[in-house]
């Protein structure tokens, strides 16, 4: 069993730039895939990235040259650096950890970008 912790969240202006954090409860050496998600009011939540154990990394065109997904295993966390954000990103950020073929989702952090 997993528990993952988010954190980071907040107000910012368009253009600005935000770091998530992901803390899980054991080594996410041990984790395959760790994941980040949004889902913004009245839309279904949606992948913005995912890093793979070896640290394979997949994005969401919308984010692709914006945000940054790592992970740290000395840490047992896993980070989102947003960068240029725009208004349609604003949504509660979930962390997503796949374990022993059962995921383990966060409580989210709310992400607000507006003027």
């Amino acid at each position: 069993q997993v528990q993952v912790v988010e954190s980071g969240g907040g107000l910012v202006q368009p253009g600005g730039s935000l770091r998530l954090s992901c803390v899980a409860s054991r080594s996410i050496s041990s984790i395959y895939n760790m994941s980040w998600y949004r889902q913004a009011p009245g839309k279904q939540r949606e992948l913005v990235a995912s890093i793979l154990r070896g640290g394979t990394t997949n994005y969401a065109d919308s984010v692709k040259g914006r945000f940054i997904i790592s992970r740290d295993n000395a840490e047992n966390a896993m980070y989102l650096q947003m960068n240029s954000l725009k208004p349609e990103d604003t949504a509660v950020y979930y962390c997503k950890a796949n374990f022993a073929s059962l995921d383990y989702w966060g409580q989210g952090t709310q992400v607000t970008v507006s003027s």
